[in-house]
Protein backbone atom coordinates (compact mmCIF):
# COMPACT_ATOMS: atom_id res chain seq x y z
CA UNK A 1 0.00 0.00 0.00
CA UNK A 2 1.46 3.61 -0.85
CA UNK A 3 2.71 5.85 1.87
CA UNK A 4 1.36 9.57 1.32
CA UNK A 5 2.89 12.50 2.58
CA UNK A 6 1.74 14.83 5.19
CA UNK A 7 1.16 17.29 2.76
CA UNK A 8 -0.72 14.94 0.35
CA UNK A 9 -3.05 13.98 3.20
CA UNK A 10 -3.89 17.42 3.99
CA UNK A 11 -4.20 18.50 -0.10
CA UNK A 12 -6.65 15.66 -0.43
CA UNK A 13 -9.05 16.48 3.02
CA UNK A 14 -8.81 20.21 1.84
CA UNK A 15 -10.18 19.24 -1.64
CA UNK A 16 -12.67 16.49 -0.58
CA UNK A 17 -14.25 19.11 1.90
CA UNK A 18 -14.09 21.77 -0.96
CA UNK A 19 -16.00 19.13 -2.95
CA UNK A 20 -18.55 18.68 -0.25
CA UNK A 21 -19.28 22.37 0.27
CA UNK A 22 -19.21 23.27 -3.44
CA UNK A 23 -21.33 20.65 -4.34
CA UNK A 24 -23.99 20.18 -1.48
CA UNK A 25 -24.04 23.66 -0.40
CA UNK A 26 -24.16 24.68 -4.09
CA UNK A 27 -27.23 22.62 -4.79
CA UNK A 28 -28.99 23.86 -1.98
CA UNK A 29 -27.91 27.56 -2.70
CA UNK A 30 -28.60 27.40 -7.19
CA UNK A 31 -30.52 24.29 -7.69
CA UNK A 32 -32.94 23.32 -4.59
CA UNK A 33 -35.69 25.65 -6.58
CA UNK A 34 -35.23 27.62 -9.89
CA UNK A 35 -36.81 30.69 -9.89
CA UNK A 36 -38.02 33.02 -13.23
CA UNK A 37 -39.25 36.46 -12.54
CA UNK A 38 -39.67 35.31 -9.08
CA UNK A 39 -41.75 32.65 -9.21
CA UNK A 40 -41.05 28.91 -8.72
CA UNK A 41 -40.17 27.35 -12.07
CA UNK A 42 -41.05 23.70 -10.29
CA UNK A 43 -37.50 22.66 -12.23
CA UNK A 44 -36.02 23.01 -8.53
CA UNK A 45 -34.25 19.56 -7.13
CA UNK A 46 -35.70 20.11 -3.42
CA UNK A 47 -34.47 18.41 -0.85
CA UNK A 48 -34.30 14.79 -2.30
CA UNK A 49 -31.83 16.59 -4.55
CA UNK A 50 -29.77 18.44 -2.06
CA UNK A 51 -29.56 15.17 -0.09
CA UNK A 52 -28.03 13.14 -3.31
CA UNK A 53 -25.88 16.41 -3.83
CA UNK A 54 -24.35 15.98 -0.62
CA UNK A 55 -24.21 11.63 -0.53
CA UNK A 56 -22.90 12.11 -4.08
CA UNK A 57 -19.50 14.39 -2.89
CA UNK A 58 -18.56 12.33 -0.02
CA UNK A 59 -19.39 9.16 -2.65
CA UNK A 60 -16.89 10.43 -5.26
CA UNK A 61 -14.16 12.36 -2.74
CA UNK A 62 -14.16 8.84 -0.62
CA UNK A 63 -13.31 6.80 -3.76
CA UNK A 64 -11.07 9.56 -5.54
CA UNK A 65 -9.15 11.01 -2.67
CA UNK A 66 -9.57 8.22 0.55
CA UNK A 67 -6.62 6.43 -0.37
CA UNK A 68 -4.64 9.26 0.26
CA UNK A 69 -5.96 10.63 3.07
CA UNK A 70 -8.68 8.61 4.27
CA UNK A 71 -11.25 10.80 3.58
CA UNK A 72 -12.43 12.33 6.38
CA UNK A 73 -13.65 15.52 4.77
CA UNK A 74 -15.35 16.67 8.49
CA UNK A 75 -14.00 17.62 11.68
CA UNK A 76 -16.38 15.49 13.35
CA UNK A 77 -15.46 12.41 11.57
CA UNK A 78 -11.56 12.75 12.10
CA UNK A 79 -12.14 13.06 16.17
CA UNK A 80 -14.60 10.31 15.87
CA UNK A 81 -11.91 8.00 14.32
CA UNK A 82 -9.06 9.61 16.65
CA UNK A 83 -11.58 8.26 19.16
CA UNK A 84 -12.21 5.20 18.02
CA UNK A 85 -8.49 4.22 17.46
CA UNK A 86 -8.30 4.47 13.82
CA UNK A 87 -6.46 7.93 13.37
CA UNK A 88 -4.18 9.66 14.88
CA UNK A 89 -4.50 12.43 17.43
CA UNK A 90 -1.78 14.02 16.34
CA UNK A 91 -2.93 14.40 12.88
CA UNK A 92 -5.91 15.85 13.83
CA UNK A 93 -5.20 19.51 14.15
CA UNK A 94 -3.71 19.56 10.35
CA UNK A 95 -6.68 17.59 9.39
CA UNK A 96 -9.14 20.11 10.84
CA UNK A 97 -7.48 23.23 9.55
CA UNK A 98 -7.12 21.71 6.13
CA UNK A 99 -10.83 20.50 6.11
CA UNK A 100 -12.03 24.08 7.54
CA UNK A 101 -9.58 26.31 4.85
CA UNK A 102 -11.51 23.56 2.03
CA UNK A 103 -14.89 24.68 3.43
CA UNK A 104 -14.11 28.39 3.66
CA UNK A 105 -12.77 28.18 -0.09
CA UNK A 106 -15.48 26.35 -1.31
CA UNK A 107 -18.15 29.24 0.38
CA UNK A 108 -16.27 31.87 -1.13
CA UNK A 109 -16.22 30.01 -4.46
CA UNK A 110 -19.78 29.93 -4.56
CA UNK A 111 -20.73 33.33 -3.68
CA UNK A 112 -18.84 34.28 -6.19
CA UNK A 113 -21.13 32.39 -8.42
CA UNK A 114 -24.43 32.68 -6.48
CA UNK A 115 -23.86 36.81 -6.50
CA UNK A 116 -23.83 36.46 -10.18
CA UNK A 117 -27.16 37.15 -10.90
CA UNK A 118 -27.38 40.18 -8.80
CA UNK A 119 -29.67 38.20 -6.12
CA UNK A 120 -28.94 38.05 -2.05
CA UNK A 121 -27.57 34.91 -0.85
CA UNK A 122 -29.61 35.15 1.88
CA UNK A 123 -29.39 32.16 4.10
CA UNK A 124 -26.99 30.75 1.42
CA UNK A 125 -27.74 26.74 2.85
CA UNK A 126 -26.13 28.11 6.42
CA UNK A 127 -27.25 25.93 9.81
CA UNK A 128 -29.76 27.12 12.19
CA UNK A 129 -32.21 26.59 15.19
CA UNK A 130 -35.07 28.64 15.93
CA UNK A 131 -35.45 31.25 13.40
CA UNK A 132 -32.73 30.12 11.59
CA UNK A 133 -34.55 26.58 10.98
CA UNK A 134 -36.03 25.48 7.90
CA UNK A 135 -38.83 24.57 9.85
CA UNK A 136 -38.23 26.75 13.02
CA UNK A 137 -37.40 23.94 15.27
CA UNK A 138 -35.55 24.68 18.31
CA UNK A 139 -31.91 24.49 19.84
CA UNK A 140 -32.74 21.41 21.41
CA UNK A 141 -34.00 19.77 18.36
CA UNK A 142 -30.82 20.96 16.94
CA UNK A 143 -28.75 19.79 19.54
CA UNK A 144 -30.68 16.47 19.43
CA UNK A 145 -30.74 15.78 15.65
CA UNK A 146 -27.08 16.71 14.72
CA UNK A 147 -25.86 14.28 18.15
CA UNK A 148 -27.72 11.57 17.39
CA UNK A 149 -27.37 11.72 13.37
CA UNK A 150 -23.57 12.36 13.77
CA UNK A 151 -23.09 9.47 16.04
CA UNK A 152 -25.00 7.16 13.61
CA UNK A 153 -22.80 8.27 10.91
CA UNK A 154 -19.73 7.12 12.97
CA UNK A 155 -20.88 3.86 13.77
CA UNK A 156 -21.52 3.10 10.21
CA UNK A 157 -18.22 4.84 8.89
CA UNK A 158 -16.45 2.60 11.31
CA UNK A 159 -18.38 -0.42 10.64
CA UNK A 160 -18.14 -0.34 6.83
CA UNK A 161 -14.17 0.53 7.12
CA UNK A 162 -13.28 -2.52 9.40
CA UNK A 163 -11.52 -5.28 8.22
CA UNK A 164 -13.86 -7.37 8.46
CA UNK A 165 -16.14 -5.14 6.05
CA UNK A 166 -16.91 -6.54 2.25
CA UNK A 167 -14.14 -4.47 0.21
CA UNK A 168 -14.50 -1.68 -1.63
CA UNK A 169 -17.93 -0.64 -0.85
CA UNK A 170 -16.90 1.35 2.46
CA UNK A 171 -17.76 5.11 -0.16
CA UNK A 172 -20.81 3.90 -1.42
CA UNK A 173 -22.55 3.14 1.84
CA UNK A 174 -21.32 6.23 3.72
CA UNK A 175 -22.25 8.10 0.92
CA UNK A 176 -25.81 6.96 1.00
CA UNK A 177 -26.17 7.13 5.19
CA UNK A 178 -25.21 10.64 4.42
CA UNK A 179 -27.82 11.35 1.84
CA UNK A 180 -30.50 9.85 4.66
CA UNK A 181 -29.36 11.81 7.26
CA UNK A 182 -29.83 15.08 4.89
CA UNK A 183 -33.48 13.55 4.03
CA UNK A 184 -34.40 13.50 7.80
CA UNK A 185 -32.44 16.82 9.73
CA UNK A 186 -32.72 19.39 6.57
CA UNK A 187 -36.19 20.44 7.82
CA UNK A 188 -34.61 20.86 11.05
CA UNK A 189 -31.54 22.35 11.11
CA UNK A 190 -30.60 22.47 7.02
CA UNK A 191 -28.60 19.72 7.94
CA UNK A 192 -24.59 20.09 9.47
CA UNK A 193 -23.12 16.47 11.02
CA UNK A 194 -19.70 18.77 9.91
CA UNK A 195 -18.24 21.76 11.34
CA UNK A 196 -16.21 22.35 7.82
CA UNK A 197 -19.34 22.18 6.05
CA UNK A 198 -21.24 24.87 8.67
CA UNK A 199 -18.36 27.14 8.87
CA UNK A 200 -17.80 27.42 4.80
CA UNK A 201 -21.23 28.99 4.42
CA UNK A 202 -22.10 30.58 7.97
CA UNK A 203 -19.41 33.81 7.09
CA UNK A 204 -20.88 34.46 3.69
CA UNK A 205 -24.74 34.22 5.38
CA UNK A 206 -26.58 36.98 5.26
CA UNK A 207 -28.48 35.93 8.70
CA UNK A 208 -27.13 35.20 11.98
CA UNK A 209 -25.70 31.97 11.21
CA UNK A 210 -22.63 32.76 13.02
CA UNK A 211 -23.99 33.43 16.12
CA UNK A 212 -25.56 29.63 16.03
CA UNK A 213 -22.44 28.19 14.29
CA UNK A 214 -21.08 27.11 18.11
CA UNK A 215 -23.79 24.15 18.03
CA UNK A 216 -23.27 23.00 14.70
CA UNK A 217 -19.05 22.51 16.30
CA UNK A 218 -20.13 21.23 19.43
CA UNK A 219 -22.82 18.84 18.62
CA UNK A 220 -21.37 17.01 15.64
CA UNK A 221 -18.03 16.20 17.88
CA UNK A 222 -19.89 14.96 20.82
CA UNK A 223 -22.25 12.98 18.77
CA UNK A 224 -18.97 11.63 16.53
CA UNK A 225 -16.97 10.48 19.91
CA UNK A 226 -20.44 9.03 21.19
CA UNK A 227 -20.86 6.74 18.34
CA UNK A 228 -16.88 5.99 18.25
CA UNK A 229 -17.69 5.03 22.18
CA UNK A 230 -20.24 3.22 21.12
CA UNK A 231 -18.89 1.20 18.30
CA UNK A 232 -16.00 0.35 19.88
CA UNK A 233 -18.01 -0.80 23.37
CA UNK A 234 -20.82 -2.90 21.68
CA UNK A 235 -19.91 -3.74 18.04
CA UNK A 236 -15.83 -3.80 17.75
CA UNK A 237 -13.95 -6.76 17.33
CA UNK A 238 -10.88 -7.84 17.65
CA UNK A 239 -10.00 -8.23 13.82
CA UNK A 240 -11.72 -5.00 13.37
CA UNK A 241 -8.40 -2.97 13.80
Amino acid sequence: MATYSTSKKLAAEFIGTFWLVLGGCGSAVLAAKFLSNGADTGLGIGFLGVALAFGLTVLTGAYALGPISGGHFNPAVSVGLAVGGRFSYAELPGYIIAQVLGGVAAGAVLYVIATGNGASVGGFASNGYGDLSPGKYSLTAALVTEIVLTAIFLIVILGTTARRAAAGFAGLAIGLTLTLIHLISIPVTNTSVNPARSTGVALFAETAALGQLWLFWVAPIIGAALGAVIYKALLATAEDE
